[in-house]
Formats: structure tokens, C-alpha cells, sequence
């Protein structure tokens, strides 16, 4: 069957022509302090006439907004790309400068747009050289507890034409100019391996400076640098580990266009501060008593402070933090107050996050207050941490889990950790005070998470399936901090199974390619030289030898590949070439005959186990296949061929091994030995229906409920739903008792769970991205939305939606690279009004399985099992007969 081309009416006259939006840079808005010397530059088409497409481009970079059209810096020919994306290729880059640019396309008909808005990106320290400031810090010893204050005071004697504040730091850190907070980031900088790469922000801190007498100020957290908490993970004891130290450089720029920077360097001056203890893991501790009013302003009489001392680098790779920061991100107040005794309160703020909350009270001086932060009740209404408290070993009791300890001074305080955060839904709050008296407006909540902007939406007629894709969401974010997370109460930690099994989930829902990049970043850091890498990202150095595997590290291949197909760019397959090859190459050095045992497995499946070498020599042949796609891709013709040889060995020796090619049963026929193999192309094309059969069988056979754990729920939707049961994949998706996402939700789940079973005695976190695929599958399963491999970054859309039984209406939303993409299907007795919105400059396949379908009221005859509808650009309505 040929595939089905749409007429075209073109009403130029009535409709606006092209325009470019939405520049970005570094996939950034208008970003400070890059130091990349070829940043991408992206943009979208604001374009609402059917077809309509991007034919040329011509890109304008200068260093002046006036005169942007001259591109004095860069200004390139009208080149004929289809594409959205491009590589910088204009004079080298200086550092400390700002660049504007803008882009100016020409349309289908070649005709010119007009030039889009000016953007912007503005360069770094460029080079690490560039730096003047001087590591510092107040002392050498990791056990001091206090977080240091530290300041300068300076003086401008000239009109200040800009301002800008370049700081890194081994730690956390929060910066003041002339007493006020600058920005609104929390945590920063992001973590990574201290001694192998550390961050730096850039802010600007313009309106902040002073004509005259000013002063910095920097608070010092400890964060993952000085791990002063102990849990089984080792973190207090990191190689890196020290007391936390900083570098500042602020540099300004005089209206006669001199500069002058001011330094970290031991003039600098430092005292303890209120933060009387700070962990990134357990809690914070703050005595109001010791506050010290004014301490970053410059009419602070600092005499009685010290100075501060010089420290080496933590590393010798320090460079700029690029990429969207943790903020607090949304207030929630207190949905109900429960006054227990005279000394106790527990709030409850309805839903699971992770945060801080923000106290302010009045107290006698010395009044201590405790809050206690938890996901759960015990029967007597107080809180609960028997789920979350388990890997945590406490040295005594001045280090409680999760447990703020506050001071009273004994006027009106606030306080809110500044290094710390919680997952949490219930916080008690006690104090030995009899005459404390709170009410719900003492303590607000702020859910906290890195701030990426979201790009996805799902809607339906199930209210159960709408509540569990946002319940996935808020998991899916209270597990982002610039890495991926597993939890936010008990680890913290970057598990990598975790990260591989969620990135669609995240990436259908947010624009997250900057942490993404991040984090492999940090998996580039943590590789060993034959290939290894640890089970948790970054590491102190466990997970080396246990729970690492192609099950679990396979995130130096897939995420890669995901990010590529996600947004078109080839930079993340390029950055992680050479490392995804080394990992493949260290699973070939030990395991020559394609099957390997090494792996965790599918990890808490609700009962049965299915085999590790299975699922490990699955995810080896995933992990040889992406590298021989990427060798292609990056034109290295002769490893494409060595790894797709490799990838067909693999599969042979999975298949010669486990597959009855007869009945089509893989191992024991269980849910997940099923499923994978169908999920990840292993099976040959002529068996797909025999094993998908089989595993619609299996699926009947065990009550129509789900039997997998952490990577049988990574493909059992997809497997079903891309081999003609997408009936059965809703069946489990929507199911209400256990076990199943619904049942969590029928429970009153606001996040994801760590355990099929809410009672489990073990393993039981109430906020766990780990079997969050379903989140991705909404998007796939049932609106059909895929990224096409061979147009990849939605330039071309896959929509393959599933009008499935029981379910009566579904959209999908997905705004890629191009535009928002929509999937919307409704049912109306036999027929189902399908519509479909392809952002301009993109394209779309469409496959409907009806030999009864009309398109914007047009009869048409059938699709094409490759190509389907061919649709351009534009906003379609079919009518489809079931």
C-alpha cells in the first residue's frame, strides 16, 4: 500500500509568514557565564500556514545589540538547512563578553522572514587561567561543624556600567552583595566528583552595586564535599573530602570602560555562622541566637572576624555551571494542622515533595524547635521514618534523619536550610516549650527540584490514569538536583537503573537535555580505564563491585541515544563515543561468548525472578547497537560494522540460549523474560507475534496484573502495546487493585512508590522514580507521539496512537525541538475523531490500523506499514471506523 501524501492549500494572503522563535542557546535562554568556544543555537518556527517549512537560514552574531545585522563576529551565507540547529563557527570567543545574535529563515516558497528577536549568550572564564581569586577557606579541620561566613569589603569610585560575580566552590554556597541574596538558586553548585571537575555560576550583580563603599559576602555549606553524616554509601569518607573552601572573582566594568575585579584571597575575613550544622543527607541545625545582623553589608564592623586562609583547588578542572538550576519551585501551605499535646504538632501538606520547609516563629531565647520531616504517620498521628531511615548510620544522637533543629532567639525568627533537603509529605514539629502556641501559618512547604521547563501534558477520561501521570511527574522531579535521583529522603543517590528507565519518562514531560548532559558528564568522570563504571553517579567510590552492570550502567549508551533522538544533536553521542564504546568493550572482554551474568537483574519484582544473564546480555546487545548507530552517525563506517557484528552475535547467543523458537517462549515464560527481549529488538522479526502472544498470555494467566519488577516495567507496556495488545497494556496500565500503579494511586499516592506492595517491610520509599516508564508510555502507548530514528528531534513525528477499549478519550502533548506536537483522540459510538497538530517545519507518519478513515472530512483508503499518512505541517481531523 502506497503511503498517502495530503494535498496542500496554501492561503498566504490570510496567514502570517514565518518567523523564528524561541532562540536559545545551549539549549538556555539567554545564558551567563558559558565557556563552551562553539555553543549550539536552536530557534522554532512561528509559522501557522499548512506545509509550513524552514528552506534557508542566515545567523547574525555581534557583541552589539544595535548592530546585530552586521555580524561583525559571525555572520554566515544563507545556507540551505532544513534543521533548527546549529554549531557557532565565527571567531573565537572571548571570555567576559556578551554576544547577541539572530536568525532570519526563508520559507517554503523561499521567502525571507523577518529577523527574529535578538538573544543573547554571554562567555565565561573561558579558560581556567583566566581566574584571579584565590581558593579560601576558614580552617583545615572536616569535623567543625558551623557553616563560615566570609567578606570583603570594597569601594567603586566610578560609574558602574555592569557587574558580574564568577564563584565556584567545594560545597554548597549562597552569595550576598551589600545584604542582599543574589538569585534565586538553590544548592548551587551542582554536585560532581570534587577532585576530578568542579562548577562555577556566573551571576549578574549589576543592580546590587553600590556607588561607593559595597561589600560580598558568601555563606559555606558542606553538601557532598564534606560528608559529616554517615550512611552505607561512604560519602564521609571521599577522597575529596575537606572543609569546604571558595573562590570568587567579581569583576566590574566602568562606563569609561575599565574593569576592576574583586578577589577571594586572605584579606577576606570569616566567623561560624547560625548554621550551627549542615548535611545535604540528614538535616540542618540553626541557633538564631548567634545570628549576626548585617554580617554582608558594608557598614559591618568585621574586626573581631579573621582572616582567611588559602586552600588548593579542589580539582583542576573547574568550569561553568550550564545548565537549569534547583530553585524552590512551588509553595504549599499546610493543608491541615493536627495539635497533638502541648509540645507537639504534625502539618500535613497533602501531597509528597521534596523541599524544605520555611519556620517562622516567636520564642523564648534558647527555645529549641525539632522538625521532623517524613512520608508517613504511626497510628498515634506522630511521624514516621521506619521507610526512609534504613541505610542511615548515625555515629550518636546530635545527627538526627531528617530532623531540623532550630534555636530561638527570642524575636520574631524565619528559618529554611539553606544546604539541605527532604523528602517529605508530614513534618512534626516538638519543642520542650509548653507556650509555644503555632497555628497552620507558622510553617510553609516549597516543593524543590531543579527547575526544567515542562514540555509535556497528558489528559484523558480516566481520572485514575491523569493523577498517575502526575504522580510520576512530581516523582520524576523530586528526583532531579542536576543528577538524577532514586529518592529524596533516604539516599539521594544518582542509581543509574533508576536514570535509564525514567529518561523518556523526563524527557516527554521536560526539557532536561542540560542535566542530562550534566550527568554524563559525571559518568565521564566516574569511568574507570577499562570501561567500569559505579552503580551510583557521581560515587565517593562505592558501587564499583556491586549493583553495577549492563542492566544498571547502560546510562553512558542509552541516555546518550535518547537525548539525540529527543532533540537531533549528535554533541551527547559525540562527548560519551569513546566511553560507551570502552564500556561495550570491557562487557566483550568478559563475557566473549555474548552472555553475561553481571547485573542486579529486575530488581523488586512483585514475584518472580527472571534470569540475570537474560536481562544483562539484553541490555549488552542495546549498549553494541547504540555504539554501532553512533559510529554511524559520527562517520566511522569500520565500528559501525565491528559493533553491529558484535550486536548480532549477542542476539544469536540470547537467542540459541533462551528462545523456543517453536512456541515462541523465552526462558520460562515469564512476564519480564517476555517482554525485554520485545522491548529492546532481540527477537526476530518473523517470532514477534509468537512472543508477544505468549506474553498477552502470560499476562491473562496471572490474573491480568502485573509480575515484574524494575526493568520487566521498563518494556511490558511497549512490548504489548508495539505487537497488537495495546488492550492488554491499558488493562495493566489502569488496573486499581494490587498490584499496579493504580493501586498506589487508590491508596492515596501522590508520588511513586519504591515497592509494588504499600505493606512491604523493606524497600518501601513513598517517592521512587524507578517504575516510572509508564509516564513515557502514556505519551507512546496510547498517543502514539515517537521520535522518528531516522529524522530525529521530532523533525519528523511517529504517531502511532492506540484507540484502546475502555478508555474514550486521550490527548497527548509534546513540545520537541520544532513546536508542540498534539495527539488527541475521542469516541463517539463506532467512530473515533483522531486530531493531530505537527509544529511548523516538521513533518509526521501516521499510522491508524482502520480501513475506514476519512482526513478533514476526505475519504482516503489505508496506510502504509512503513510510511503511513505523510502529513506536513498543519492541524488535521480523521474520522476513523472501528
Amino acid at each position: 500500500m502506497k503511503a498517502f501524501y495530503i494535498p496542500l492549500l496554501f492561503l498566504a494572503s490570510h496567514a502570517l509568514l514565518a518567523q523564528p522563535t524561541k532562540l536559545q542557546s545551549e539549549y538556555l535562554t539567554n545564558p551567563l557565564g558559558i565557556d563552551t568556544p562553539q555553543p549550539r543555537l536552536t530557534w522554532q518556527l512561528q509559522d501557522s500556514r499548512k506545509g509550513a517549512r524552514q528552506t534557508a537560514y542566515q545567523i547574525f552574531v555581534s557583541t552589539d545589540s544595535a548592530q546585530v545585522q552586521k555580524g561583525e563576529v559571525w555572520k554566515t551565507a544563507k545556507v540551505a538547512f532544513v534543521r533548527n540547529l546549529v554549531t557557532y563557527e565565527g571567531s573565537a570567543l572571548k571570555p567576559y563578553t556578551k554576544y547577541y545574535w539572530a536568525v532570519q529563515t526563508w520559507d517554503q516558497d523561499g521567502k525571507p522572514s523577518g529577523l527574529s528577536s535578538i538573544a543573547s549568550f554571554e562567555t565565561g572564564h573561558m579558560n581556567q587561567q583566566n581566574w584571579k581569586g584565590s581558593w579560601i577557606s576558614d580552617a583545615r579541620d572536616v569535623t567543625i561543624k558551623p557553616a563560615p561566613y566570609f567578606r570583603k569589603s570594597f569601594q567603586t569610585t566610578k560609574r558602574v556600567r555592569s557587574a558580574r560575580a564568577y564563584i565556584a566552590a567545594a560545597g554548597l554556597y549562597e552569595l550576598y552583595l551589600n545584604g542582599q541574596k543574589i538569585g534565586n538558586h538553590r544548592l548551587d553548585p551542582m554536585y560532581t566528583r570534587f577532585d576530578r571537575r568542579t562548577l562555577y555560576v556566573t551571576y549578574d550583580v549589576t543592580k546590587q552595586i553600590q556607588e561607593g563603599k559595597n561589600a560580598v559576602g558568601v555563606l559555606l555549606g558542606n553538601g557532598w564535599y564534606n560528608h559529616q553524616s554517615t550512611a552505607v554509601w561512604y560519602f564521609h569518607q571521599a577522597p575529596w573530602r575537606s572543609r569546604p573552601s571558595v573562590c570568587v572573582d567579581l569583576r566590574v566594568t566602568y562606563e569609561d570602560g575599565t574593569t576592576e575585579t574583586i578577589s577571594s584571597d586572605t584579606s577576606w575575613k570569616t566567623a561560624l555562622s547560625p548554621v550551627i550544622f549542615n548535611s545535604i543527607y540528614t538535616a540542618e541545625h540553626y541557633d538564631a541566637r548567634k545570628e549576626q545582623k548585617g554580617w554582608n553589608t558594608a557598614a559591618f564592623d568585621d574586626s573581631k572576624w579573621k582572616n582567611a586562609i588559602n586552600r588548593p583547588a579542589p580539582s583542576l578542572h573547574i568550569v561553568a555551571q550550564a545548565l537549569h538550576p534547583i530553585r524552590n519551585v512551588e509553595a504549599l501551605r499546610p493543608v491541615s494542622m493536627v495539635h497533638l499535646d502541648d509540645t507537639t504538632w504534625v502539618y500535613d501538606f497533602g501531597r509528597n515533595i521534596s523541599g524544605v520547609t520555611e519556620l517562622k516563629l516567636k520564642g523564648n531565647s534558647g527555645t529549641m524547635v525539632r522538625l521532623k520531616h517524613g512520608e508517613r504517620l504511626l497510628e498515634n498521628g506522630r511521624v514516621d521514618l521506619s521507610n526512609i531511615d534504613a541505610h542511615y548510620r548515625p555515629t550518636d544522637n546530635t545527627d538526627p534523619f531528617q530532623v531540623d533543629v532550630v534555636t530561638l532567639s527570642g524575636r520574631e525568627d524565619e528559618f529554611m536550610p539553606k544546604f539541605n533537603y527532604k523528602g517529605f509529605q508530614y513534618v512534626e514539629i516538638t519543642s520542650r516549650n509548653r507556650d509555644l502556641d503555632l497555628t497552620p501559618a507558622n510553617l510553609m512547604a516549597y516543593f524543590m527540584h531543579s527547575d526544567v521547563p515542562p514540555v509535556g501534558k497528558i489528559s484523558s477520561s480516566n481520572p485514575t490514569l491523569d493523577k498517575l501521570w502526575w504522580a510520576t511527574n512530581n516523582s520524576y522531579l523530586s528526583n532531579l538536583f542536576g543528577y538524577p535521583t532514586d529518592c529524596p529522603q533516604r539516599e539521594k543517590n544518582g542509581w543509574t537503573g533508576d536514570g535509564q528507565i525514567a529518561v523518556e519518562t523526563g524527557l516527554y514531560s521536560y526539557d532536561g537535555i542540560t542535566i542530562y548532559e550534566k550527568w554524563l558528564a559525571d559518568h565521564r568522570d566516574e569511568q574507570q580505564p577499562n570501561g567500569i563504571l559505579p552503580a551510583i553517579i557521581p560515587t565517593s567510590g562505592w558501587g564499583y563491585d556491586w549493583a553495577n552492570g549492563p542492566d544498571w550502567t547502560s546510562t553512558i549508551a542509552i541516555i546518550p541515544w535518547n537525548l539525540y533522538l529527543f532533540y537531533g544533536d549528535k554533541k551527547p553521542l559525540e562527548d560519551n563515543y569513546e566511553n560507551m564504546k570502552r564500556y561495550v568493550d570491557h562487557i566483550t572482554d568478559i563475557a566473549p561468548n555474548g552472555l553475561t551474568s553481571w547485573g542486579l537483574g529486575d530488581w523488586i519484582p512483585v514475584k518472580s525472578q527472571s534470569p540475570v544473564e537474560l536481562t544483562s546480555s539484553i541490555y549488552y546487545f542495546v549498549d553494541a547497537t547504540i555504539v554501532s548507530n553512533a559510529a554511524g552517525l559520527l562517520g566511522k563506517p569500520a565500528e559501525q560494522q565491528l559493533y553491529a557484528s558484535l550486536a548480532k552475535k549477542i542476539q544469536d547467543a540470547i537467542n540459541d540460549k533462551y528462545l523456543n523458537k517453536e512456541t515462541g517462549v523465552y526462558g520460562s515464560g515469564l512476564q519480564t523474560e517476555q517482554a525485554v527481549p520485545l522491548q529492546w529488538g532481540v527477537v526476530p522479526e518473523n517470532l514477534k507475534s509468537k512472543v508477544a502472544a505468549h506474553l498477552a498470555k502470560r499476562v491473562a494467566a496471572d490474573g491480568n496484573s502485573l509480575d515484574v519488577g524494575l526493568l520487566g516495567t521498563k518494556a511490558i507496556l511497549n512490548a504489548l502495546s508495539e505487537n497488537g495488545y495495546a488492550d492488554v497494556a491499558y488493562t495493566l496500565a489502569s488496573k486499581e487493585t494490587y498490584p499496579s500503579w493504580g493501586w498506589w494511586i487508590k491508596n492515596g499516592a501522590t508520588t511513586l512508590y519504591e515497592n509494588w506492595d504499600i505493606q512491604a517491610k523493606s524497600d518501601i520509599s513513598l517517592n521512587h522514580i524507578m517504575f516510572g516508564e509508564i509516564g513515557a508510555w502514556l505519551y507512546k502507548g496510547l498517543g502514539g507521539i515517537k521520535p522518528d530514528p531516522e529524522n530525529p528531534g521530532f523533525k519528523n513525528v511517529w504517531l502511532r496512537p492506540n484507540f484502546v477499549k475502555n478508555l474514550d478519550q486521550f490527548e497527548a502533548e509534546h513540545e520537541g525541538p520544532y513546536g508542540k506536537i498534539v495527539s488527541s483522540w475521542k469516541r463517539s459510538g463506532t467512530i473515533i475523531e483522531y486530531k493531530v497538530t505537527i509544529p511548523a517545519n516538521s513533518t509526521a507518519s501516521v499510522f491508524i490500523n482502520s480501513k475506514k478513515v476519512k482526513l478533514d472530512g476526505m475519504p482516503i483508503v489505508g496506510t502504509d506499514s512503513k510510511q503511513g499518512f505523510r502529513l506536513l505541517t498543519g492541524n488535521y481531523t480523521f474520522l476513523i471506523e472501528e
